[in-house]
């Protein structure tokens, strides 16, 4: 790539337009204070993540954490509203 790029005002072709995917600045803030706990974890699943590490250049704990932290916020939303069918399903089925 030693070669100058020549630019001209000819047509550039097909665009496409690509979704936004960079995170909003909000985002990108420190999460909450962390705390530090002991947790026996299975060495299949350790060995996992130092692995999965490794490849990607990082610390098998950050990536648990961020396992942990995205579970704990998928799941922390309030439910989806059931229709009064399912509902009157389970009541019966309890």
């Amino acid at each position: 790539m030693s070669g100058k790029i020549k630019y001209t005002n000819g047509p550039i072709g097909k665009l496409k337009v690509v979704r936004d995917f960079l995170p909003r600045p909000e985002e990108l803030v420190f999460r909450d204070e962390g705390v530090k706990v002991t947790l026996a974890l299975s060495k299949r699943s350790v060995e996992f993540f130092k692995d999965e590490a490794r490849k990607h250049r990082t610390q098998y704990q950050r990536m648990i954490r961020r396992l942990l932290d995205a579970y704990a916020e998928h799941h922390s939303r309030a439910p989806a509203r059931r229709s009064r069918k399912a509902r009157a399903k389970t009541a019966r089925a309890g």
